[in-house]
């Protein structure tokens, strides 16, 4: 078995992932290597999930029975376990969503709502990256359709990373939003978030950071960041579907206006107008995921015991060691970063000639699943003169053994396609 320094006890942490011990295919094991579209769940989520429905499902807020007052302690419960873990200065700056990309839908719709000085209109602008999921692409493109804001992007440098080199230029006295991802779910890059965030104050504009893809795999501290927003999604950091958390500034939270109206959000209604609650309620209309936010909070509990530095240094062991065996498959070329330093473990490449559907369909006959496609990254693809991707994304419980099974599967898609 290949040993390689910073690695976790992966052989004590697959154990609490039932599903790694699936057959698939007659029998294979299965090797799941697609933890950028979504991680897989420990028990201790499951056993979370499986309690609160067992045990304490009600609706939350204003009950005045104890179902109601369980469930409602859970789920606040839930919000501080967040609040701790991205180190945010108040647990009312952490407002629950759906996912990421309604995180993301709910800033712009703020924006484009608000008042001054926040608010973007015809003679604004907005900053995004050509590397963004499209979650962080086409709410901006609405908001910059709806009121004629003009939206301008960075570029990227044929070795996957921003083309900074005309910074001052694209974002400018006009510029109200800068909104991009810290790491690229597409190519891994992790972008120089100082950098970026030193401009943007320079001139006045706002910074919202896409983190789905930072959350789960490195420590997030919202106040070293110093962004004004931060969005990020539960399904990658072994939480369940359905939750997602957008983190803002509590002046910001206080002066912009709602996205959503309906139940919990209100403080006040009559016939002719509403007052409404103070964040986060104000931006959580209607029945919330609590289910959802309970299990998050497990996956919070969990990933904090083991330690995010250490799931960092885990990660950074094995994307160095899959980029140095990708390097060994004849015809391989990786899309992005071609070094471990300044990635994330998410590896897109081609493979000669051969289509990553067909590459992607061939590895799951051998049990190994990753992902195939835009990777709802298109502008990236486009950037390389490419059709899609395949894409390999490692985790915390993902092993050498498993970047060794996927070497060995490209090979096999290489000797197979002749």
């Amino acid at each position: 078995m290949t040993q390689l320094p910073g690695l976790l006890d992966t052989e004590a942490i697959r154990k609490d992932f039932p599903i790694l011990d699936r057959t698939i295919h007659d029998g294979k094991k299965i090797v799941y290597l697609d933890n950028a579209a979504t991680s897989q769940k420990p028990r201790q989520v499951l056993d979370a999930l499986n309690a609160y429905y067992e045990q304490s499902n009600a609706n939350v807020h204003r009950g005045v029975h104890v179902l109601a007052e369980e469930a409602t302690a859970l789920y606040e419960g839930a919000r501080d376990k967040v609040a701790a873990f991205i180190n945010a200065p108040s647990r009312d700056e952490v407002i629950f969503t759906k996912n990421a990309s309604e995180s993301l839908n709910l800033v712009a719709n703020m924006l484009g709502w608000a008042d001054e000085p926040y608010r973007v209109d015809a003679e604004t602008e907005i900053v995004i990256t050509e590397m963004e999921h499209h979650s962080n692409i086409v709410p901006w493109q609405l908001l910059s359709q709806r009121t004629g804001a003009k939206l301008k992007w960075f570029g990227i440098t044929d070795d996957g990373r921003l083309d900074l080199s005309d910074i001052d230029e694209i974002i400018t006295e006009k510029t109200k939003i800068v909104s991009f991802t810290l790491v690229s779910n597409i190519m891994g890059t992790v972008n120089p978030v100082e950098t970026i965030i030193r401009r943007a104050q320079e001139v006045g504009a706002l910074v919202c950071i896409d983190a789905s893809q930072a959350a789960p795999h490195m420590p997030l501290d919202v106040q070293a960041l110093q962004a004004d927003f931060v969005a990020f999604t539960g399904h990658k950091m072994v939480g369940p579907t359905g939750i997602g958390v957008l983190w803002g500034r509590q002046e910001l939270l206080e002066d912009l206006p709602p996205f959503l109206g309906g139940g919990e959000m209100i403080e006040t209604v009559s016939m002719s107008s509403s007052t409404y609650a103070p964040a986060p309620h104000k931006f959580e209309a209607g029945t919330p995921p609590i289910a959802q936010a309970v299990g998050l909070g497990a996956a919070v509990d969990y990933l904090s015991a083991i330690g995010m530095d250490k799931i960092a240094a885990h990660e950074h062991a094995i994307t160095e060691y899959a980029i140095k065996r990708l390097s060994e498959v004849e015809g391989l070329r990786i899309i992005g970063p071609t070094t471990s330093e300044d990635r994330g473990a998410t590896i897109s490449f081609t493979l000669g000639d051969i289509h990553p559907h067909d590459v992607g369909q061939v590895l799951d006959e051998l049990g190994i699943a990753v992902r195939v496609g835009h990777h709802c990254a298109r502008p990236v693809c486009l950037r390389y003169g490419i059709p899609a991707t395949t894409r390999a994304s490692f985790y915390l419980y993902s092993t050498p053994a498993e970047v060794d099974a996927l070497v060995d599967g490209l090979e096999h898609v290489r000797n197979f396609f002749g």
